[in-house]
């Protein structure tokens, strides 16, 4: 009866665990947020002091949520020419990896962009959603799966220089700090903080209607979880070539691009971090966290659908 009743006891747990909500820090969440989008970080254009001290505190969140370096560093440099540069800039990459423990060569690649419009006629563009929001969601995803490890191993990848024509994920693709081939997803997290709906996307399910089933089940309150934004429609407003996650599906690695619909922020000044939804931010949070899970969960099943 003793074994009977610990075996129930147990089950019990687990089914209580799974019932809860994405564990993560919110607190920690919103300081990772204000910070990057704070005056002091200039708005953080690629190739500027700004962006070289967002890039030092990424790298400290980095060491914290326990992301260890690829090689002999976090930075990996890059020289790219944006749309209107006339000559070439630096820009640089903020990499790391949580080794899997069943299966460390196979890997998520989770995406987001630090890099943002810096200072225009004396106004800082602090870029709290567009995209201190996905980086402080990917350092929030990164602390779970330290606490809790992966099947597989997740590599993070802070990526420079997206607003200049999506530099850094290109140039993490020409020079992967891993074989392609063991990439067998993007996570791309671009845009995660403000919906007055509540409602956050999850797109790329149309390229790739296997990763549906796992992503149907895992938004947390108070987020409704759509999908859509990937359908060659103009009247869809595709989203497939507009931020990190393009590159890795034109090399024919499957994607998954969380994000809201553009609003009146957008892209402004006033794109601040007392501007987010502070409750629909820490439920998006919550729900990729989840949905990161799900999907390591069934990687080995992915993998073989590429």
């Amino acid at each position: 009866m003793r074994a009977l009743a610990r075996a129930v006891f147990v089950c019990v747990a687990v089914l209580h665990a799974f019932a809860q909500p994405a564990s993560i820090d919110s607190a920690q969440l919103i300081r990772d947020l204000e910070t990057l989008s704070s005056d002091a970080m200039e708005g953080r254009r690629a190739g500027t002091p700004g962006a070289a001290k967002a890039r030092e505190y990424i790298i400290r969140r980095f060491k914290e949520s326990g992301i260890a370096p690829i090689g002999a560093s976090y930075e990996h440099p890059f020289a790219f020419r944006g749309r209107s540069d006339a000559d070439d800039r630096g820009g640089v990459n903020v990499l790391g990896v949580i080794r899997g423990t069943r299966d460390p060569s196979r890997h998520i690649v989770i995406t987001a962009h630090y890099d943002h419009l810096g200072v225009r006629n004396g106004q800082v563009y602090n870029g709290a959603d567009d995209n201190a929001s996905g980086v402080a969601a990917l350092l929030a995803v990164a602390a779970r799966a330290n606490a809790q490890k992966p099947e597989h191993s997740i590599l993070f990848a802070a990526l420079d220089a997206e607003e200049s024509g999506l530099q850094g994920a290109r140039a993490f693709l020409r020079a992967p700090p891993v074989p392609r081939e063991s990439m067998a997803l993007n996570v791309n997290l671009d845009m995660v903080a403000r919906d007055d709906k509540n409602i956050l996307f999850a797109s790329g399910t149309h390229h790739y209607p296997f990763l549906k089933p796992h992503l149907e089940n895992v938004a947390e309150v108070p987020v409704v979880l759509r999908f859509g934004h990937d359908t060659p429609d103009l009247r869809s407003d595709d989203w497939t070539g507009q931020s990190d996650h393009f590159p890795f599906h034109e090399a024919g690695i499957p994607f998954v691009y969380f994000g809201v619909e553009d609003e009146a922020q957008h892209h402004k000044p006033t794109d601040d971090a007392d501007t987010v939804t502070r409750e629909f931010f820490i439920g998006a949070a919550r729900t990729i966290a989840a949905a990161v899970r799900k999907l390591d969960a069934a990687l080995d099943e992915i993998a073989k659908k590429r």
